[in-house]
């Protein structure tokens, strides 16, 4: 009946159980600090998952069992179990789930901590509509943090989102959405503690805390995706626990080298040029005449022009005459060229023949090839679930990039605009339609860059992509997108960096001085600069048509100040990687908002933790010549820009902050026994 299901035991181990109901499944796993929740119905297959990989390593090419246990902490509950209820406790939370609609709740000393919602809170038998439907209990207090790399302030509460990836350039970093990333994973805080979420699902949906109303239900959240079955974690702890236990169950990021953290260039100016070559060299003698020393630069994508098209895999010699002798230039400068990579073929490109008669294209039911507006032209998008294309696009990552000097790889144009369902994907000999995973392309090409680039030979290969899904930091780092030159904007690009790091990445930033737009004035350029000294990506990056690119040397007149910001930019380098390697390897964030550590901090500051030890404190209002900073509570106190005289936790103090001044930081100091 619908509307009233009534759910009885079929099955059970110690660490799972799991009840049935008029053909849907509701299974439960006992983790520790954690329950994984199963909405499975009888007659759709599970899909795999690609995003959940505890204990280290990586999942199959093919995906995970959505349900498989190993790498985790099982928990053995003592569960006690009537007509009506079912009550455990886990990690010292009590659980009490109603088996009429499988209603949970989660109670500790402090009260609820969740609940399902009244009446109905799951897509039983469609009375909520088509796909799956999770809608959760509203405190009036709550605070939403998460979902990667969404816009607006950090606390997401009263906000609605979409559930989806897309290539949004010059997004507005207050209220774009969606943006490039798919990570349903947020952090619940109330008065009664805090609690995660987070739903493995490459399905595109929606996100709810606070918008909607229904007259027939108490306050609530909800979370709706086309995917008919429902796999979500709870997840018990602190908002610091949270995050690191949600890190922990998507895997460990891969290494980032310690040349990544330093100044990298990029423009999409000097590829676009017909003289790229002089144009990139000339990059490096400007470095070296400025005292600047460059990690590396971000190669963008005109260097594989034929005419005015891009061509994944081609070299336009007559930009670049010798690739090789181009990368052996920047290494013995101690500099990597980080070459783009995108993902679709224009109909014209030289290889599109060649896939197409392979079958290795998202395709139609008769193999037709489906083709989507890309980049001046119609193209097709490579099918990363086919085995055949996935040789085909690590054999060209090694022969054209790899194998010429080329092994740190930027994927890029990932977030794969299928809306039609009668677009085709094999899946792995399973053919499915495209739509219902579509970030899931953008992991799989990212983590095959990652693959060929081992295969050549490179032991710590530096991957970006620009499309994410939970998990993707195995294989690659990201920034947040195509974004605005705008001072309104530095403030909500650092509000986004926040979210960001709370889902897992762990090098990541916006493009310093923005993306699109105009160029940046001068005290926005100083500012973009002080700001972006202390994140893990120190990159500038602009496409301006008739504007001078964004570069160190924007306004020579003020390169004395620029160049002290890099020279401390660079003696933070040491710092920054080893707190990198040390939070890869906890699963901690590397930037991260200051509520994680005291919790009763405003969770919209300006200032954040660049590891554990720095305390930055940004100015982003134009004309402001001070910042005013409260110091974290906690042990020890707290040294201006790491000298002179220790301030206490909890003070409040006006430090002023020119333009053209190093910017404010504060370093830690512990207390000694």
């Amino acid at each position: 009946m619908k509307f009233d299901h009534r759910f009885t035991l079929t099955g059970q181990t110690p660490s799972m159980r799991v009840y049935e109901a008029d053909g849907v499944s509701m299974r439960l796993d006992y983790f520790d600090h954690m329950l994984r929740v199963s909405l499975l119905r009888r007659d759709i297959p599970l899909l795999p998952t690609w995003s959940v990989c505890p204990g280290g390593g990586d999942v199959p090419l093919a995906g995970r069992d959505k349900l498989s246990v190993e790498g985790f902490r099982l928990q053995h509950p003592s569960v006690e179990e009537t007509e009506e209820d079912i009550r455990f406790t886990l990690s010292g939370t009590d659980f009490r789930i109603e088996k009429r609609n499988f209603r949970i709740t989660a109670s500790t000393g402090r009260g609820v901590l969740y609940r399902d919602r009244s009446g109905l809170a799951y897509n039983f038998a469609g009375e909520l509509g088509g796909g799956s439907v999770h809608c959760t209990w509203r405190p009036e207090d709550q605070q939403i943090f998460g979902l990667g790399d969404k816009c607006g302030p950090v606390d997401k509460s009263k906000r609605r989102f979409l559930l989806a990836a897309t290539d949004s350039m010059g997004f507005h970093a207050a209220y774009s959405d969606p943006l490039y990333k798919q990570i349903p994973f947020y952090i619940c805080r109330h008065s009664g503690g805090a609690y995660g979420v987070y739903y493995d699902t490459c399905s595109n949906g929606s996100l709810d805390f606070g918008v909607e109303h229904d007259n027939y239900f108490e306050p609530f959240n909800s979370v709706r995706f086309q995917e008919e079955n429902m796999v979500f974690y709870l997840i018990l702890g602190s908002p610091r626990e949270i995050v690191r236990r949600f890190s922990e169950l998507c895997g460990t990021a891969a290494p980032i080298p310690d040349w990544a953290f330093r100044y990298c260039g990029s423009t999409m100016e000097y590829t676009d040029a017909p003289d790229t070559d002089a144009r990139l060299r000339a990059f490096l003698s400007h470095c070296d005449r400025s005292g600047i020393r460059p990690g590396g630069f971000y190669l963008s994508s005109g260097y594989t022009q034929i005419g005015e098209h891009r061509c994944v895999f081609h070299w336009n010699t007559d930009k670049i005459p010798s690739p090789e002798a181009l990368a052996e230039t920047f290494k013995e400068q101690g500099a990597a060229l980080i070459p783009n990579v995108k993902p679709a073929f224009l109909t014209d490109h030289p290889l599109y023949a060649q896939i197409a008669e392979n079958g290795w294209f998202l395709h139609y039911a008769d193999g037709t090839p489906a083709c989507f507006p890309f980049w001046g032209g119609m193209a097709s998008y490579l099918d990363f679930t086919n085995p055949g294309a996935c040789e085909f696009w690590k054999s060209g990552i090694r022969r054209q990039l790899a194998d010429r000097g080329y092994r740190h790889i930027w994927n890029d144009n990932n977030e794969y605009d299928v809306q039609d369902a009668a677009v085709l994907a094999d899946f792995f000999g399973h053919p499915v339609p495209a739509v219902r995973i579509r970030p899931l392309f953008s992991y799989l090409m990212a983590r095959l860059s990652r693959e060929a680039c081992l295969e050549a030979g490179e032991e710590k290969p530096f991957n970006v992509s620009r499309c994410a899904i939970a998990g993707t930091q195995r294989a690659a780092s990201t920034w947040t997108g195509d974004n605005v030159t705008d001072f309104s904007e530095l403030r909500w690009n650092h509000k986004q960096a926040m979210t960001m790091a709370l889902t897992g990445f762990l090098f990541f930033g916006p493009d310093i001085g923005g993306f699109s737009g105009p160029r940046p004035g001068r005290e926005l350029f100083l500012r973009w600069l002080q700001y972006g000294l202390f994140l893990p990506r120190f990159t500038l990056h602009s496409w301006k048509p008739g504007e001078p690119s964004t570069m160190p040397w924007l306004y020579p007149d003020l390169m004395p100040a620029v160049r002290r910001l890099f020279d401390l930019r660079e003696s933070l380098v040491p710092y920054l990687a080893a707190a990198c390697e040390r939070c890869r390897l906890a699963h901690e964030p590397l930037i991260f908002p200051v509520f994680l550590r005291d919790e009763e901090y405003d969770a919209e500051s300006d200032c954040f933790f660049c590891g554990e030890k720095i305390l930055a404190c940004p100015v982003f209002d134009e004309g402001a010549e001070a910042v005013t900073v409260t110091l974290p509570r906690g042990r020890g106190g707290w040294r201006l820009r790491g000298e002179g005289e220790v301030y206490g936790s909890g003070e409040t103090l006006t430090v002023p902050c020119l333009p053209d001044d190093l910017p404010v930081w504060f370093v830690r100091e512990e207390e000694t026994e």
